[in-house]
């Protein structure tokens, strides 16, 4: 192994202290391209993550499974900053990882990792583990980049997207990659995803919500009644797992079959902003709490894993783990350090 992945997995910090599951940070020492990732031809699960590990660990082993995600994320603003609430909802425990990266032809940006999804919840626990934790910026379900512009994944109920006009493909994941390493507002990033033919990992379909620090939030969807599943760019102040463009077909507390479910959740945040003329980080954590949602085995967009305030303007992430609102870690990227 080289030293840049040495000192990588050596950047490895632990910064909270639950019995089981807890947050980690780590530095992305290595060179990665995600030009190259996309150029190796990406055709399904099994293309996506070989097209990864080539990239980060060709010869190494290491147990990969594409992630799932629920989740609820909003826009709002302030005169003094532009802030962009995120739940990320999934039935399955999991640590998490704080992933700074600093890559040598797009913006530094942090964002976050579900450590479950490469089997290295305890990431010091053995050699698997923190090789596995390597792969951790091309896993990332959310995050935020030196520029302020936030992105976020949530799952959806209709058939997995799989685009096929003859553009390069891209998976859901390498997408938030791309645009925290390339983006610079929201319609940079819509831009980007004009660019490519989207594949929907994991067996799952998926919707983006991405805002800037001028507090232009969109949602970037895949239309469902469309035969070629054509891209549709939504203005919205929030989102769940429900098609956006398709809100007035979505009734609350339940499936609404391929246009989603949890408009319950969308209005809750809809109204506490509403109600807020002054809206402030309280207001965010608010709005966090309503949204959030206790485990349910039999749901998988349900048990509320972490609560993030990413603020756009001064560039900092508030985090929650696992619904203990009374403990939060308080990161700044300008500085790449936990702040009090």
């Amino acid at each position: 192994m080289d030293d840049a992945r040495k000192h990588t997995i050596g950047s490895i910090e632990k910064l909270t202290d639950y019995s089981d599951y807890n947050l980690y940070k780590m530095d992305i020492c290595y060179d990665y391209s995600i030009d190259r990732i996309i150029d190796r031809k990406i055709t399904d699960d099994e293309s996506a993550l070989g097209a990864i590990l080539q990239e980060v660990l060709p010869d190494y082993p290491v147990n990969l499974k594409m992630p799932n995600f629920g989740c609820s994320a909003f826009t709002m603003k302030n005169p003094d900053s532009v802030m962009m609430g995120r739940n990320y909802d999934f039935k399955n425990d999991t640590s998490s990882m704080l992933v700074y990266c600093t890559p040598k032809d797009g913006y530094r940006s942090v964002a976050f990792a579900a450590l479950d999804n490469v089997n290295a919840n305890n990431p010091e626990q053995s050699d698997e583990t923190r090789l596995a934790t390597l792969l951790s910026p091309f896993i990332c379900l959310d995050g935020i980049n030196e520029k302020g512009v936030s992105i976020a994944v949530l799952t959806l109920d209709s058939s997995p997207v799989r685009q096929q006009s003859g553009k390069p493909v891209i998976a859901t994941t390498l997408a938030i990659r791309l645009v925290l390493d390339r983006a610079a507002t929201t319609e940079e990033a819509v831009e980007l995803f004009q660019k490519y033919d989207m594949f929907a990992s994991s067996g799952r379909d998926y919707h983006f919500y991405v805002t800037d620090s001028t507090g232009d939030g969109r949602v970037v969807e895949y239309d469902c009644d469309s035969y070629d599943r054509k891209l549709v760019v939504t203005k919205s102040p929030a989102v769940t797992n429900f098609f956006v463009m398709y809100k007035d077909f979505v009734k609350p507390y339940q499936k609404n079959g391929v246009y989603g479910h949890g408009r319950e959740r969308y209005d809750k945040i809809i109204n506490i902003l509403k109600e807020n003329n002054i809206q402030t980080k309280e207001t965010a954590w608010q709005a966090l709490v309503a949204a959030s949602q206790a485990p349910n085995p039999n749901d998988i967009t349900s048990n509320t894993q972490w609560s993030i305030v990413y603020d756009n303007t001064n560039l900092t992430a508030d985090i929650a783990i696992r619904r203990d609102w009374k403990t939060v870690t308080k990161y700044s990227l300008k500085e790449n350090k936990i702040i009090e």
